[in-house]
Order: structure tokens, then sequence, then C-alpha cells
């Protein structure tokens, strides 16, 4: 498959030199509302100490007065295809770093690059670039959303590279990822799908259920087969009924599953999100972006592998037919909205952006909370809950806005 042209639009450059939080020395950030997972403590303080956080603050360590403003950790996202005008599917190495780098402006500290429905020789090509990037620390892992989806659910998916999940393609796509594939969505229904799912979880990679045509009873022979994540739930997949309850069901109702919402106000009405919400609890939920290209940069018209998108007022749609095609959304945005409109609890909210998605990764041990041990990930928030500073490995990528 041929590399799309560039999208159009513009955009603010982004830096790619973050400040050393410390200059060497011990920092903390003191006065601050800081959300932990035992609760939130007023007057809180966060020592960072090179890379991680540390529970011992020297006497020496610079101190940074942020009271007024939360500290929370960094935002994780296990589903993003680009940003900054930059697409991990096809963009190069430069565009996915910019891509990330963006990302990072908005509080995600670690990210999993997604990619689009490809033919497998390109997938298997961009498995390796990415992975190259997953080894040097850039991105957690890959996440193909494709090829292996139904095209009765296909969404923003090229119909004629669709396929069938055949367990031989599947592990052909493990294998171009060295190590480095996170998660693979499939239709599970369709012929070889209970098989590959089966092979994912043997070889430690999230079979995640979306794009979807399946019944409540196929939903549930994929979960006991090994499935443990809904993509994106209620979009692209069987409405929710009374009497044919289908994937959204068996979903929610079982507690091996982690639910994906994408909270942009676009792809779900606020009850959806309720309903899911409060059903699943914030420590089955993970909010994702789903980002295309346009993410941080702006309107106007970019590719999403070989279909071309149309941004206007901040929604991408396909050109052809109108379908909603991923989102512009920013984690930092998600996390305002659930707070403000959605009625969630900071912790919460904090949980389902941090928390959860990291021990789906796997990675609970460096990332998804504020103790010490783990890396200096962390988010300065103001009472508004307007990002304020970003660091990420004990250095700023947005140095505190605190006038």
């Amino acid at each position: 498959m041929a590399t799309p042209p560039g999208a159009r639009g513009t955009a603010r450059p982004a830096t790619n030199h973050p400040h050393p939080a410390t200059a060497g020395h011990p920092t903390v950030l003191t006065g601050a509302t800081v959300v932990l997972p035992t609760g939130t403590v007023e007057n809180g303080q966060v020592t960072i100490d090179g890379t991680r956080i540390t529970g011992v603050a020297p006497e020496s360590a610079q101190v940074i007065d942020v009271t007024g403003h939360y500290v929370l950790p960094g935002f994780v996202d296990i589903h993003n295809h680009g940003g900054g005008g930059a697409s991990f599917t096809s963009g190069s190495v430069e565009d996915v770093l910019k891509g990330i780098h963006t990302h990072r402006l908005h509080g995600t500290t670690t990210l999993v690059a997604s990619t689009v429905t490809g033919d497998m020789d390109f997938l298997t090509e961009r498995a390796g670039l990415l992975s190259e990037l997953a080894e040097q620390g850039e991105i957690a892992g890959i996440h193909f959303e494709g090829p292996f989806i139904s095209p009765c659910r296909k969404g923003a998916h090229s119909e004629e590279l669709l396929r069938d999940p055949d367990p031989a393609e599947v592990r052909k796509l493990i294998d171009a990822a060295r190590g480095r594939a996170k998660m693979v969505t499939l239709a599970t229904e369709l012929p070889g799908g209970i098989d590959s799912v089966r092979l994912l979880a043997e070889h430690g990679v999230i079979a995640a259920i979306g794009h979807t045509d399946a019944t409540y009873e196929q939903t549930v022979e994929a979960i006991d087969a090994g499935a443990t994540v809904a993509t994106h739930l209620f979009n692209a997949m069987p409405q929710l009924g009374h009497r044919s309850p289908g994937p959204i069901a068996a979903l929610l109702e079982d507690d091996r599953i982690t639910i994906e919402l994408i909270d942009d106000g676009t792809h779900l009405h606020p009850a959806a999100l309720q309903l899911a919400f409060h059903r699943a609890g914030a420590d089955r939920v993970a909010f994702i972006t789903d980002a295309m290209d346009a993410a941080g940069f702006g309107d106007g018209r970019y590719w999403l592998g070989p279909l071309e998108v149309e941004v206007a007022d901040g929604v991408a749609r396909l050109l052809t037919d109108g379908t909603i095609a991923g989102s512009t959304l920013t984690l930092d945005r998600a996390f305002k909205r659930a707070v403000t409109v959605d009625g969630l609890s900071v912790e919460d909210a904090v949980q389902a952006l941090s928390a959860t998605p990291a021990r789906l990764l796997g990675m609970t041990d460096t990332i998804g909370s504020l103790e010490p041990g783990k890396y200096a990930d962390l988010l300065l928030m103001d009472s508004a809950y307007d990002l304020k500073g970003v660091m990420r490995r004990g250095e700023w990528v947005v140095g505190p806005q605190l006038g």
C-alpha cells in the first residue's frame, strides 16, 4: 500500500527538547492536591529524584510551590493512531515522534501506537518501524486495529483490505513486532477468530473484541477463549437490544473485560458513557483517544490509511460517506470532560486515564500512579482542570505554568 500524502493544515511546531526538572538535584512539588491510589491528599507533596518518584525529600531539594493545583499521574493511552498532523500508520520515524510529542504536550506520558487496516506486507513493515521506537522507550507497544475485522462494522477501514483472522497471519504480525505487540483488535466471530484469540493469549498479546458483528453468545465464547478488551465499546458493533443483546451486554457484564471508551462528546451520548462507566467501574474502564492525525493540529483533510478524511469543527469523518474516522481527542480534554460534564470524581477519572490502562499493559510497577519507585510521570492541573505542566521521566515536557 502506498504511503498517503501528508495532512494539509497548519500547526504550532512541536518542540522535542524537554527541560530537566531538577538540573541534577531532587525536586519537591509542594502544596498540591495529590491524587494517590489511596485517595486525594490536600496540601501534599511529590518528590522527584532523577527519573523516579521518591519518598524522601533531602534538604538540598529544589522546592516548587504548586498550591492550588492538582498533581496527577501521567495519562496512558492504549489506542492512538496519531496526532500533530502525523500518522502512526503511514508516517516516517520523524512523523511518528512528532505525533507522540503532540500527545505528551497534552498529558499522555505513555502511549501505544495503533495502526489501521492495510495489506499484510505493509503492516509487517510498520510493525518493524514501530517496534524500534518501542525498544527506545518512545511508545509502550503496538496495537493492530485491523485488518481482521468485520466488513459489516468496518468503520473507517478499507473494506478491500479486510480479511478473516487466520491465526497464521495474526502470528505474522506478532512476529514482525518483535515482542512489542500489545494488542490486536479482531471480529472474533469471523472464521479463525476464536483460534486467533487463543494464539494471542498464549503469546501475551491482548485480544480485543471490536469492529464486530458478533452475537451475545459469540462474544461470550471469545471472552472464554481469552479476549480481555472491548475496543471502543458501542462504536462499530451492534446496538444493545432487549432480545438480541449482542456484544455490548456480554462485554459490560464480564469482569474479565476492560472497556475502552472515547469521551469526546461525539462518539458517545453522555447517557451511554454513564451506563458503561457505572456498570463496569473505574477499574474496568480505559478512556482512550482513538486519535488520528488531526489531534492537536486542526481542521482540514487527512489520510487514515488509504482513506481520505475531512475534519471540521474537530470531528473527523470519511470524505466518501461521512463515517466517523477516529477522533481529534487528547487525554487532557477527556479528563476535563469526564469531571466537568460527565460528573465523574477526579479519582475515578484518574483511574480510567492512568491506573486501569497501566494495569492492562502490565506496567503498574513503573507507571499509572504517584508512588515511590515509579517513573516521575506526572501532570499539573489547575482548579478548572486545565493542564499546567507535564513531566515525563523526571523532565518537564511542559514546564509549570503557575501564574
